[in-house]
């Protein structure tokens, strides 16, 4: 099969001929429909930040076809569409009982999706609705990873948020903020770029903070206040600070950025707020079947973040190119 490999940092994916997986017990054998390009393929590829392994495919935010079974499978057929998480766990921890096969001890990541073929977990993987489209599908990872944030801040009807960055993550969490019965919802980023994508997605407000000298200003002016719930979907250190000071005394901070640098706050400020700081990572199995649910449903909206489909041949030099802004959020792969 053809996958898109990671040879080195600072170098260009390379498209390479590889085996095609073999499902072992309990796994199945996906034909990969579509992949999404996530930041964290970026930050893994770059060489400043978590080495990835050399040599690896990557690829989480995919969906597909089963097109072979492996021993023991019972739940999935040949023909389903399915969306897996990128994880393989045991299966008998707690962390696997509960549905969140990342904390399992045991839990292997799967071959990813910038290839033809992928083996996933038969009893990670979430089965599409027909009216679920391949691109939508691929949108389930990162809508997944939004939705747990969201969960986390047990958003009360009419609540007003703040969401602090306009990739992907913090899109798709404006999204089920307004879905979930926020008052208002305002998107922060550096620029307009993603304006017309936020408001797609259901932001009432958007604040672009090479417009306005005063951030927090205009936060308070958006939204009538200081917003009771404040999403931090940057990832970059000062974030997490920043939010502990937008947000309203006794409200929510919800730290998704997942920085991966050395960062500090000052907790007199927190404290003397009682804000109450939590962190998400991503998401359950239950999450990927909700958001497959809302999507079946009728809910289009995320597709708006969808500004490209490749091919697996165009992905090396589009992959780099995204490692500069532009106007791209989610780019979609057709390894077909």
């Amino acid at each position: 099969m053809k996958a898109a490999v990671f040879k080195a940092p600072g170098r260009p994916l390379v498209i390479e001929e590889r085996p095609r997986p073999e499902p072992e017990a309990g796994e199945v054998l996906v034909r990969v429909k579509r992949t999404g390009i996530c930041g964290s393929d970026l930050h893994m590829t770059s060489g400043r930040t978590q080495q990835l392994a050399l040599d690896s495919v990557i690829g989480h935010e995919f969906c597909g076809e089963v097109v072979a079974l492996g021993p023991g499978v019972k739940q999935l057929q040949l023909g389903d569409r399915v969306a897996p998480l990128p994880y393989i766990g045991c299966g008998h921890c707690p962390a696997c009982l509960a549905g969140r096969p990342i904390g399992c001890p045991d839990m292997k990541p799967v071959v990813a999706g910038f290839c033809e073929y992928s083996r996933v977990g038969e009893r990670d993987c979430v089965r599409l609705p027909p009216e679920v489209t391949d691109e939508a599908g691929a949108l389930i990872e990162p809508l997944a990873t939004g939705l747990q944030g969201v969960r986390k801040a047990r958003l009360e009807v009419g609540a007003s948020v703040l969401v602090t960055g306009a990739g992907a993550i913090g899109l798709a969490t404006a999204f089920w903020a307004a879905r979930l019965g926020a008052g208002n919802v305002a998107v922060m980023a550096g620029s307009n770029r993603r304006r017309p994508i936020a408001a797609a997605m259901g932001a009432s407000h958007f604040i672009a903070r090479s417009d306005t000298p005063d951030p927090a200003a205009a936060v308070q002016d958006a939204l009538g206040g200081a917003p009771d719930v404040v999403f931090e979907a940057v990832g970059l250190p000062g974030a997490i600070a920043q939010a502990i000071d937008y947000v309203k005394p006794h409200g929510t901070v919800i730290s998704m950025g997942f920085c991966d640098g050395a960062d500090s706050i000052f907790p007199v400020v927190a404290s003397w707020k009682e804000v109450e700081l939590k962190f998400s990572l991503c998401y359950y199995r239950q999450d990927f079947q909700y958001t497959a649910h809302v999507l079946a449903a009728g809910d289009q909206r995320p597709l708006a973040m969808i500004t490209d489909t490749i091919s697996l041949e165009q992905l090396p030099d589009k992959f780099e190119g995204l490692r500069e802004p532009g106007p791209d959020c989610k780019v979609m792969v057709d390894p077909s």
